[in-house]
């Protein structure tokens, strides 16, 4: 059954994608920042459901002003799913930018570009946040610095956590879990050398699918102040980490039962 969803998801999918690219290259330009935002908001949860993912979110997220939000990653659909409940503008690796329309959409929505291996490439980045933060924006970082099968959650890279420590923004750590038909699952999860198409098969051909947003309790300015970097990067790790990680035997089973 879940095979004859797909060739009814992906032209809406596609037809939705190129009516948010559209937008973005002729009428944003033209468009107030407070309308561009709601815009950015509208599309990212009329995508999501184009793909059959609906959401839930739990503790409340920072609505205005400029934060720093701090998630763990698990696939290309987290960006969509933050921005359905606020406009991020994201750091992302530059890989991504190459990706056929959904790469053009990211990027012409305020994303921002990571080129890894390039010198000064993370200082270049931190200039551009600092511009954004100034603007009263919320940035996105996935400081884990790649997607996982979002059962646990990798160490975090601390160095982007600088910008909004020396502008003096809070930060907000985030745990997204993917679950499908109400339990945990590795099944959406886009690791390895799997392509944008095998993902979206895997999405497309099934239902049940939701992500739940755990926005954790706020690391303020003062508190990062006494912290540090690292310490800020630590502490979101672990507040992060107590929703995200399954114990031992039931990571292993979820695990066995949803990779494909």
């Amino acid at each position: 059954m879940g095979y004859l969803l797909f060739p009814v998801r992906l032209p809406l999918l596609v037809l939705w994608v190129l009516g948010g690219l559209f937008t973005v290259m002729l009428v944003f330009p033209f468009l107030p920042s407070s309308h561009r935002q709601w815009a950015i908001r509208q599309w990212s949860l009329g995508l999501m459901a184009c793909c059959g993912v609906s959401i839930r979110c739990r503790g409340v997220p920072v609505g205005d002003g400029p934060v720093l939000f701090v998630a763990n990653h698990v696939s290309w659909v987290d960006i969509f799913v933050m921005n359905s409940v606020r406009p991020v503008s994201f750091i992302a690796k530059s890989d991504i930018r190459k990706w056929p329309l959904l790469g053009w959409l990211v990027a012409g929505a305020g994303t921002l570009f990571l080129e890894r291996g390039r010198r000064y490439a993370v200082r270049s980045v931190g200039h551009q946040m600092l511009a954004r933060f100034q603007r009263g924006e919320a940035i996105g970082l996935f400081p884990e610095g790649t997607t996982s099968l979002g059962l646990d959650v990798a160490p975090f890279h601390s160095n982007l956590f600088d910008p909004a420590l020396r502008v003096g923004v809070d930060v907000q750590p985030v745990a997204l879990l993917f679950q499908h038909r109400g339990r945990r699952t590795t099944r959406f999860a886009f690791v390895g050398d799997q392509t944008l198409l095998h993902n979206l098969w895997h999405l497309l051909t099934t239902t049940g699918t939701m992500v739940e947003m755990i926005f954790c309790p706020v690391i303020s300015v003062a508190e990062s102040g006494q912290l540090g970097r690292a310490g800020v990067a630590a502490r979101a790790h672990s507040l992060i980490a107590e929703h995200v990680r399954i114990p031992g035997e039931a990571c292993q089973d979820a695990a066995l039962i949803d990779v494909a």
